[in-house]
């Protein structure tokens, strides 16, 4: 039965359904008059049965973890709560007709009927290399011509409505962007199409209310998005949007597909409902003055660092890296946007004469500490920091990796802290506001990477933030360049969220980041609270997107080595990466007939005790949600904290029905997918090596500091 057909099934359909593809099921439930009695029929039943390939054996293991499972309860990490799991016994009583909830979804009994179809050893094959090209090969970039002919449209006509809006400001006028009496049209025309190559002017003109949306999106929003906006408005929630990104979209009714983009600047009704009761996903992030955080770890009071594991932890300044280039839906520091911690009022955010004395203080705890050695300097948004600001910055930050370094002098072998290696800056804005990679920033960055390459630094890399390869602008090439010019090397971290989940968007953007410089480094998972709902992919996804779609990227261990030297910088500059990176990149995939680099890892990010795509489909909630185990990802050190926490479990926030019903909306076919069935378990990718920390010439010390393990 085609997969659209059987999402829309009722209860009753769905039964007979079971009669025609697994009747052997429903005969062991017929005959059993309790559920105890069901579940060692089952067992029986898979003792028996003939298991004929690979396929049905993973079903046959994956439904006796699930009757192992059922009638337990489990703690769910990231609510803190306990969670019966009763996947068998729902199936039983949907079997016998003795459900209390007649009105239940099917999504339980259509996704446990494709588990118990798998038996026969029925499976999916995978997608030819001519299919994955075909459906990479749909999805525009910001730099086909037509794309960039319909943005200088939407250009065009925004440039007239800044032209109203700076003429009908009624507080005072912007000292940088006003117009002179007597100025012509004409005149304000011209100076506005300068101004726009100005990132100033994209955050003084920023779209904040539903209504200036509207109109800067040529009246396209239906009644229904408005009447969600403005009741977001009323709960609160910022508003945000440069007129540059926000010419990015596609107004018309024909043309390139923007849903990855819109749905990243359109909140949806459960995000704008759960608004105000947001909780915080990353446990690790709530800080208690004189408390270890939950993964043990003692912080500097307030919220500036972050930290989760002994190697590297997070600076967000009290500056304007506080503030973003704009509000994704999906952003995973909500919880902060609510609580006001992070916010677009630019000049609260400026900072005080206070900030350089606390500036000192977060830098001592980076060099008193004996594991840190990675530091990632974000908000909010690093680079929304002003030069001068980010300059003070990391100068903090070399000051602070010589004073470790010599301190470390002084210290036997074996007993020494780890030195800085690498510095971080968390950027989305080379998506959302290419034009903020100026000269200045440059020679900021370059001068910064010679001196602290000179006492050790190895690494200095911009972790930013493509969501789709319409992202990637002519404008945001040209950000690239100039960063790469500089020695810095760009990372990407893309957020698999429904619409980038469509079938070969994520191959094409790695695609076309890889040809221009950019190495691909995370895809995340959705956190799985309510909030998230319309734009979270089900792990399973993931993992058959790494399965069938990233695998025609992968290299060898010979290729990965030739890649790994490509990109290497050796220190103090005697063997500089010669030429451009991107041509680089371009000739190595060539010559190995690699379509993309598959650099990155799936991961989902566990509350407070790191990342992980290694999993176990344990159970299934009544509406047919994933109850998934997670192991730690063995690859990298963690707190010590994980040794007492036992397993972990995560209920996810939608169906795989759910999901694939969401794609068909979308106009994708749900036939496409229809091996992710498949996928109740996953296991986390090796990291690329260049993501590992280099060794030290010395033995550092095995203690860990700031750390309470209660």
């Amino acid at each position: 039965m085609k997969q659209k057909k059987m999402l829309t099934l009722t209860l009753s359909q769905l039964k007979q359904i079971y009669g025609q593809e697994v009747p052997e099921i429903v005969e062991i439930a017929d005959k059993n008059s309790t559920v105890e009695d069901f579940k060692a029929g089952i067992l029986r039943f898979l003792e028996t049965c003939s298991i004929e390939n690979e396929t049905a054996e993973e079903a046959r293991e994956q439904i006796r973890l699930l009757l192992h499972y059922d009638g337990r309860n489990v703690h769910e990490l990231s609510t803190g709560q306990e969670m019966p799991i009763q996947t068998i016994r729902l199936l039983y009583e949907f079997l016998t007709g003795t459900l209390e909830n007649m009105e239940m979804p099917t999504d339980l009994f259509i996704e446990m009927l494709q588990m118990l179809k798998r038996l026969k050893g029925k499976a999916v094959p995978l997608p030819s290399p001519q299919r994955i090209k075909n459906r990479n090969d749909r999805w525009e970039t910001g730099l086909d011509e037509e794309v960039r002919a319909m943005r200088e449209e939407n250009k065009e006509r925004m440039l007239h409505l800044l032209i109203q809006k700076i003429e009908n400001r009624k507080s005072k006028p912007s000292v940088r962007f006003h117009f002179e009496e007597g100025m012509s049209y004409e005149e304000k025309y011209g100076l506005v199409s300068e101004w726009w190559n100005d990132f100033r002017f994209h955050l003084a003109m920023a779209v904040k209310s539903p209504g200036e949306l509207n109109r800067f999106l040529g009246n396209s929003l239906s009644s229904e998005t408005m009447y969600l906006l403005h009741r977001a408005r009323k709960k609160g929630m910022p508003f945000f949007a440069t007129p540059y990104y926000l010419s990015l979209l596609n107004v018309t009714e024909y043309g390139y597909n923007d849903k990855t983009i819109r749905s990243y600047i359109l909140y949806s009704p459960h995000l704008v409902e759960t608004y105000g009761n947001i909780r915080a996903w990353e446990k690790e992030d709530m800080i208690e003055a004189g408390k270890p955080n939950a993964a043990g770890w003692f912080l500097p009071d307030g919220h500036n660092i972050h930290r989760r594991y002994p190697e590297v932890a997070i600076l967000i300044p009290d500056t304007m890296g506080r503030a973003c280039g704009g509000l994704c839906a999906s952003c995973q520091r909500m919880y902060d946007f609510q609580s006001e911690r992070l916010n677009f009022e630019f000049e609260t955010l400026r900072p005080k004469e206070s900030w350089d004395r606390k500036l000192r203080r977060l830098m001592t705890y980076f060099e008193e500490d004996t594991q840190l050695r990675d530091i990632l300097i974000t908000g909010g948004d690093a680079l929304m920091s002003q030069n001068k600001t980010l300059q003070n910055i990391l100068d903090a930050v070399y000051r602070m990796a010589a004073r470790k370094q010599r301190a470390n002098l002084k210290r036997k072998d074996g007993e020494k802290y780890a030195e800085l290696q690498r510095v971080r800056l968390g950027s989305r804005l080379l998506a959302y506001l290419p034009m903020r990679i100026n000269d200045g920033l440059i020679d900021i960055l370059r001068e910064f990477k010679e001196k602290a390459s000179a006492i050790g630094v190895k690494q200095f890399i911009i972790q930013t933030h493509f969501q789709t390869p319409l992202e990637v602008t002519p404008e945001a090439k040209e950000a690239i360049r100039k960063i790469l010019a500089a020695g810095w090397m760009i990372t990407n971290q893309l957020v698999y969220t429904v619409a980038a989940s469509r079938r070969g968007h994520t191959t094409r953007l790695r695609q076309v980041l890889n040809s221009w410089g950019v190495m691909c480094y995370y895809t995340f998972s959705v956190k799985g609270f309510n909030e998230n709902y319309a734009v979270f992919a089900p792990n399973s996804r993931s993992i058959q997107e790494q399965q069938e779609e990233k695998i025609y990227g992968r290299m060898t261990q010979e290729q990965e080595e030739e890649l790994y030297k490509i990109l290497e910088t050796k220190v103090g500059g005697e063997e500089e990466v010669k030429g451009d990176v991107a041509k680089q990149l371009r000739r190595f995939m060539k010559k190995h007939h690699l379509p993309f680099l598959a650099t990155d890892r799936s991961v989902l990010n566990l509350p407070a005790i790191g990342k992980s795509m290694t999993f176990r489909l344990v159970g299934l909630t009544e509406e047919g949600k994933r109850i998934l185990r997670f192991e730690h990802d063995g690859t990298r050190h963690h707190s010590p904290i994980i040794d007492r926490m036992g397993q972990i479990y995560i209920v996810e926030n939608k169906s795989l029905a759910a999901y694939l019903r969401q794609l068909a909306k979308m106009g994708e076919d749900p036939e496409e997918y229809a091996s992710i069935w498949n996928y109740t378990q996953g296991e986390t990718e090796p990291r690329f090596s260049l993501y590992e920390y280099p060794d030290f010439s010395f033995r550092t010390t095995d203690k860990m500091s700031n750390l309470s393990i209660q």
